[in-house]
């Protein structure tokens, strides 16, 4: 008799989202175990830790009502798998990748081990082509490339969850017959943002080329160890099987990590840093080291995940890890925010580390590098002087540093605030910055070639 036509009703204790089950064999790590309670409901649960005649056992569905002498367990023998279909496109799943749209179920034309495969880093290609947000902040001065992983930084209350979902329906790759898709995952959301989401994405038909997956505040919280594996198994499929360029937003990714912790805590285990596991580090790489390129295949995954950093503090062990995976920060300042300004980016901690191989001529516009340059250094050049000026006063500074500390505030107004539903071209960003950097004297334009200036700047100023 195999192992999955056992059933176990061993269970001898049960902590949190776990149970433990006594007297098994043959039981392996990250093996499904399917529960039935006494009522005949079944639930999912996934193999955390075996040894000698025990197993530990996390329940998705929570352990709520589970009674310890009338439960039994089934080891099925394979690990968690995902069914996979092109026809995902333009549906919605909950937690354990079952629709949750009214829609028929999807009839998979496989099953994938959500935990995936990493890629051989000798297979892996460099990121290059540029990928537009119509978000003039991204584009211009931090550019996302296909296969990069860019997070985006946030607080509490700030509108990460707008941007996300703005960045979702306007995000496309510039090049003709080129398929774009987006897999949008979200961890412990409220059934408000939700919605939110779903409605955006279907007025504005951009959940045509989407697969969503959502984990709601009120759903189990183990739920979200899993979805983003499940996310990133169905972005592999439609990536390197379909072809497809993939953008993988996941937000929010705090939510994951206290799942992490929760979970660790319920083993026991000894604590880190703020009493997340040791091994978040290693636990948050096995999922943003599923974007990428590679070799011989046409498609690609970019990754933008979303995490809220408590307290605003970017030293917090999750913006600190993922900021040592990733290749770059999108920063949102809570400074801009309570001055009306949508999105609040802080463009001077902001860094995509891949821009400058995504830029330029045959990509974005051979002008892009300088502007983006230039922008920044006028722009961190005018807030010196805002705090100099909040010392000695405006009447204390010279001609020159007055034009710079009206063009920090202007830049701010013109080039990072936009609509929610404004969507700007590469050539209307390159504009924009052109515009504001006419207002200073030409002399000042150190980083940009002349023969740019030249064409660009209408009427220079001397």
């Amino acid at each position: 008799m195999s192992n999955k036509d056992i059933e176990y009703t061993t269970v001898s204790e049960v902590a949190g989202p776990l149970i433990i089950v006594e007297g098994v064999n043959d039981v392996a790590y990250n093996e499904v175990v399917k529960i039935r309670m006494t009522s005949g409901e079944e639930r999912t649960g996934q193999v955390l830790e075996a040894f000698m005649d025990k197993a530990i056992v996390q329940v998705f569905e929570g352990t709520k009502g589970l009674e310890t002498d009338k439960t039994a367990v089934r080891f099925i023998g394979e690990t968690m798998k995902l069914g996979i279909s092109k026809d995902m496109l333009g549906r919605v799943f909950d937690g354990t990748g079952n629709p949750i749209d009214d829609a028929p179920s999807i009839i998979p034309d496989e099953r994938r081990d959500i935990n995936g495969n990493p890629i051989n880093p000798y297979s892996r290609e460099y990121p290059r082509e540029f990928i537009q947000t119509g978000i003039s902040t991204i584009d211009g001065l931090n550019t996302l490339v296909r296969g990069q992983k860019l997070p985006i930084f946030s607080g509490s209350g700030l509108p990460h969850n707008e941007l996300a979902a703005q960045i979702a329906r306007q995000a496309k790759v510039l090049a003709k017959k080129e398929q774009f898709a987006v897999v949008f995952c979200a961890m412990g959301i409220t059934a408000e943002e939700a919605n939110l989401f779903i409605r955006d994405f279907e007025h504005t038909g951009a959940l045509e080329r989407t697969v969503m997956f959502l984990n709601l505040a009120d759903d189990p919280t183990i739920e979200r160890v899993i979805l983003p594996r499940m996310a990133l198994t169905c972005a592999e499929y439609l990536a390197f099987d379909l072809d497809m360029h993939v953008l993988v937003i996941l937000t929010d990714l705090t939510n994951y990590a206290e799942a992490l912790r929760e979970i660790a805590a319920a083993r026991e285990e000894v604590p880190g840093r703020r009493g997340y596991p040791g091994y978040m580090y290693t636990d948050l790489a096995t999922i943003y080291e599923r974007a990428g390129r590679i070799k011989g295949k046409k498609g690609s995954i970019t990754q933008i995940p979303l995490l809220t950093m408590p307290d605003d503090d970017i030293t917090h062990p999750i913006p600190d890890l993922t900021g040592y995976i990733t290749e770059g920060q999108i920063v949102l300042e809570r400074g801009l925010h309570k001055k009306g300004i949508y999105p609040p980016i802080a463009v001077l901690p902001c860094l995509s580390r891949l821009m400058d191989r995504g830029i330029g001529e045959g990509r974005t516009r051979a002008d892009h590098a300088g502007v983006a340059n230039q922008l920044y250094a006028a722009y961190a050049e005018g807030s010196d002087l805002r705090d100099l000026v909040a010392i000695v006063g405006e009447d204390a500074l010279s001609e020159r540093d007055r034009k710079y500390l009206t063009f920090a505030d202007e830049f701010e107004q013109q080039f990072v605030t936009q609509d929610r539903h404004e969507d700007r071209s590469i050539e209307k960003t390159l504009s924009i910055a052109w515009e504001l950097l006419s207002h200073l004297p030409s002399s000042e334009l150190k980083k940009i070639d002349e023969k740019f200036i030249k064409k660009y700047l209408s009427e220079p100023k001397l």
